[in-house]
């Protein structure tokens, strides 16, 4: 938000400078990015000063040229050859000096010594346009006797630079979204830094009515949605330019002057952090205002002439016939103050801070007043600005206050009840404040003691500070302006032993994992846990109804909580094919959702909801591209595989406590489901089905893998690492070639082959699959190789020969398999 200097010290008498000022904000909690100079006129007009014209003679070499001689004020006359027709001897005017720069939009050029038509010239006599105070080019400035030779023309002109301190707001501190608020809190500091600052806010006690009769009536008929609205009429007001002071604090803050009633408004926004409208009366069709909602699914133009479907839920301002404006967000197209406009009527109200966010969000509509009610402006300010505005229309736009002010405030918003030991401020900031002290920062920030008893505080806490409503808030408060350089550190250290949980086990071994799959040459990505919901229609694997929905969503394409990271690394994936970036490898540890209608909550109101956090691999385009030493070779599901399995062996998770059977679903054609010995699935791994990739307009294949990680570490933590020494005696590898069914799955056989020899049974690998000519049909051809070994003693032909019987039998009886 910008904040200026000048505007600043309208409310606030203080001796800072720009830059101590921003020190100052900063200190307290309203951190100042930056500091940026702003001048009423370009360059200030540095360099520029009052002379007068001492001679003034033809240029022998010219029929248009003068040379003149011009006293600056420092005793000695300065020539100057000048070309204006109006020049002549004993006038006074504006002089850049040798130096001065001048500015013509964007172009500059800087005052030199110079010889023009053979005579020298120290400087140059200027015309309005030439210094930015007018657009006149007729001749020179010609000032009034009374200006003094050798005044800098910007102290003649009082051009005075400004200060934009660019201040980030944070969103519980709406009460210093404004200039006045911001000085409130500056005011602050200075008094408890002892330094001179005085808050003052302008004075309404002129407001009077001129008439009592003419004023708008006003109905409200949903209070839940505006529990105050007030409003006033001025008649016979006359829309015109803006003062210039007025066109300069907003310019100054990077607003456009539209008229004097519109900045107004906008002015007193900015100053006082209470959003203003003005209706044009000739458009408050039937003499009355309405607050009420229209039907669902009504029509209305807002200002930037688009038509908006309204919900039931819209707070409207109506007519007698129509909506005007949105309450709280935006203006009608046809309610605003035109050059044609006579009679006005000024709207201040508070408007329920969930409504106009709801709102402003349903309709994608971020504006100033909406960023101020949609986080609670003061419900008690609201009388005093209005009438404010008033005043300032009268004075600067004329008219006349017609009819009483309308008030509607049915159930009055108090201030804020805490309560606040001095034990407890003590505890929490971590060293003794002096009871004096706390008490002086209360009462310039406002803040109420209305009873003291045992070290125990009763405060009133005003209603412009809707995030102070415990006793630890207003400790924050305290602190920020005791300063918190100012609560020291002591000698000694007070700690306590601490120890690894699971989540600190779970970190480790995430970073454990993604330095593996780095190395691998996989990139790390983090997408959004909001999604598309529709990405979930028609699935069976994710239905749409277990999604968890949010009930006011920025967009549609992010109006879930993923139950899968599927989709968010398919986006990724196209981001960078499309950016000719094809062969990708890509993971992601991240949470996933789940909502299950069916499930009690009655004693537990989250027990519909799950969250996991999930691992999650993607692999497309080549393995090996563009290389002289190796042909082009695509990546496949089975290198996916590998890595998974990889993964498992760096976690110390054992390939016999896992179960992998081939199933099919609407995300994988054919896929590996991956479970532990109790049946828990922790994973999937396969390629994406096609119709998945089509409406990511993927064309190439895409493997990918995902798998539980919260299962993942409850098996990892349980594993144990024991070191032993390397096997004296050698390994055995036996081969077999079996003939079996089609649907027959290595993992089935591997599986048969660890249920028949646990000790012994080392490894089964898969070197050969053979399909074809030669072959019975609906059957295929598995070349396994098994590798047994004995750690303590070496294996005799009789054991090996038992234990290879053993599974030879147990895959013919389990899988109908048969030796070729």
């Amino acid at each position: 938000m910008n904040i200026s200097y000048n505007w600043l010290k309208d409310y606030l008498d203080f001796d800072l400078t720009p830059e101590e000022v921003s020190a100052a904000l900063t200190s307290i909690g309203l951190e100042t990015g930056g500091i940026e100079e702003v001048q009423a006129i370009k360059g200030g007009l540095e360099g520029l000063v009052i002379g007068k014209v001492l001679t003034c003679v033809d240029h022998p070499n010219s029929d248009h040229l003068h040379i003149t001689t011009v006293d600056l004020g420092d005793g000695t006359p300065t020539q100057i050859v000048c070309g204006a027709p109006n020049v002549a001897a004993g006038q006074h005017v504006v002089v850049a000096t040798v130096g001065a720069v001048l500015y013509d939009g964007e172009d500059s050029f800087t005052i030199k010594k110079s010889k023009i038509r053979g005579e020298e010239s120290f400087g140059m006599i200027c015309a309005e346009d030439e210094i930015g105070i007018g657009t006149s080019h007729d001749g020179i400035i010609v000032l009034p006797d009374t200006a003094v030779p050798g005044t800098p023309a910007k102290d003649y002109y009082n051009v005075k630079s400004d200060y934009i301190l660019e201040v980030d707001i944070t969103p519980n501190r709406i009460d210093a979204a404004s200039h006045y608020g911001v000085a409130r809190d500056l005011a602050a500091y200075l008094i408890r830094h002892k330094k001179n600052g005085n808050l003052r806010r302008p004075s309404v006690d002129a407001f009077k009515v001129d008439v009592p009769t003419g004023g708008i009536e006003v109905e409200v008929l949903n209070t839940e949605a505006c529990p105050r609205y007030a409003g006033v009429t001025v008649r016979n007001v006359k829309v015109q330019e803006s003062p210039e002071w007025l066109q300069q604090r907003l310019l100054s803050i990077g607003l456009r002057p539209i008229n004097n009633i519109v900045d107004i408004t906008n002015y007193l926004l900015h100053s006082m952090a209470q959003p203003l409208h003005c209706f044009d009366l000739k458009h408050i069709k039937g003499g009355k205002v309405f607050v009420k909602t229209l039907p669902e699914g009504s029509k209305f133009v807002t200002l930037d002439e688009t038509e908006r479907t309204l919900s039931d839920k819209d707070l409207m301002i109506c007519n007698a016939e129509e909506g005007m404006c949105i309450a709280g967000v935006f203006g009608g197209l046809k309610s605003g103050v035109t050059d044609a406009t006579t009679d006005v009527f000024l709207e201040a109200a508070y408007f329920n801070p969930m409504w106009v966010r709801k709102t402003a969000r349903r309709h994608g509509l971020n504006t100033d007043s909406s960023f101020r009610f949609e986080r609670g402006v003061d419900p008690n300010n609201t009388l005093y600005v209005l009438k404010l505005a008033a005043l300032m229309v009268k004075e600067l736009a004329g008219g006349q206050i017609c009819g009483d002010v309308v008030d509607i405030y049915p159930e009055k918003i108090n201030n804020f009840p805490v309560t606040l030991s001095y034990d407890k401020i003590n505890t929490l900031v971590g060293k003794v404040i002096p009871e004096d002290i706390v008490k002086d920062i209360l009462r310039s920030l406002e803040i109420e003691v209305l009873k003291e008893q045992d070290g125990v505080l009763e405060l009133s806490v005003p209603t412009y500070r809707v995030d102070v409503q415990r006793d630890v808030d207003v400790i924050e408060d305290i602190l920020r302006i005791y300063g918190y350089n100012n609560v020291e550190f002591t000698d000694s250290v007070h700690s306590n032993l601490s120890y690894k949980t699971f989540t600190d086990e779970s970190h480790q071994l995430q970073n454990l994992v993604s330095e593996q799959l780095t190395g691998c040459g996989f990139y790390e990505i983090m997408n959004n846990s909001l999604t598309c919901g529709a990405y979930y229609d028609e699935l069976v694997s994710y239905p749409r109804k277990n999604s968890v929905a949010l009930l006011n969503p920025l967009s549609n394409d992010l109006n879930v909580m993923r139950q899968t990271l599927l989709f968010g690394g398919l986006e990724s994936l196209v981001h960078n094919i499309n950016r000719r970036r094809p062969d990708l490898r890509f993971y992601e540890i991240g949470n996933c959702y789940y909502y299950n209608a069916e499930t009690d909550d009655s004693k537990d109101a989250t027990a519909r909801f799950r969250e996991e956090k999930h691992l999650g691999l993607w692999l497309t385009g080549n393995r090996v591209s563009g290389s002289w030493a190796h042909a082009d070779e695509k990546s496949s599901v089975f290198e996916l595989k590998a890595y998974v399995e990889n993964i498992f062996a760096r976690l110390g998770i054992e390939k016999n406590n896992l179960v992998v059977s081939q199933v099919s679903d609407d995300i994988f054609p054919a896929a590996l489901c991956i479970t532990n010995r109790g049946g828990k699935k922790i994973g999937m791994l396969g390629l994406v089905s096609n119709k998945i990739l089509k409406k990511f307009d993927i064309e190439a294949e895409v493997s990918y893998a995902e798998l539980n990680w919260d299962i993942l570490m409850k098996m990892s933590v349980r594993n144990k690492v024991n070191y032993t020494e390397l096997p004296k005696f050698l390994p055995v590898k036996r081969d077999l070639a079996l003939l079996v069914d089609h649907s027959v799955t290595f993992a089935e056989i591997e599986k048969v082959a660890f249920d028949s020899e646990r000790k012994l049974l080392k490894e089964v690998y898969l070197f050969d699959v053979y399909e074809g000519k030669n072959l019975d049909a609906g059957k295929k051809s598995y070349a396994v190789s098994f590798i047994l070994q004995d750690e303590n003693k070496t294996l005799t032909d009789k054991q090996i020969e038992a234990i290879m019987n053993k599974i030879i039998m147990n895959l013919e009886q389990k899988l109908n398999a048969r030796l070729r």
